[in-house]
């Protein structure tokens, strides 16, 4: 999966950029869209519940506290942009252990 995702190193750590589709049935990372990483996301996309439901989520998925993980563009879009403090190798590494243990 994590082959054709688009990361960019920023001083830091790693610009990712997001498509994510709020009001799903679940909270999951679905694929590579147009070398986004493509979310589905439980919440609204009312008062930034989506947004804070996608830092979660790629806290979670990649080991780190929530604040090591934010939304610098697009918070009121289905294209989002986020800023990881993790370097773009160790969150490509990451990713593709999700989608191995996704596969299993």
């Amino acid at each position: 999966m994590s082959n054709e995702l688009e990361l960019a190193s920023v001083p830091g750590g790693t610009r990712l950029r997001l498509r994510v589709k709020p009001g799903a049935r679940t909270t999951a990372i679905v694929g590579v869209h147009g070398g986004a990483l493509k979310l589905s996301i439980a919440a609204a996309p009312e008062k930034g519940k989506a947004n804070q439901a996608v830092v979660r989520l790629l806290a979670e998925v990649l080991g780190l506290p929530v604040g090591a993980v934010r939304i610098t563009a697009g918070a009121a879009s289905q294209d989002k942009v986020a800023e990881i403090a993790m370097s773009p190798d160790v969150v490509r590494a990451r990713l593709d252990r999700t989608e191995s243990s996704r596969a299993d």
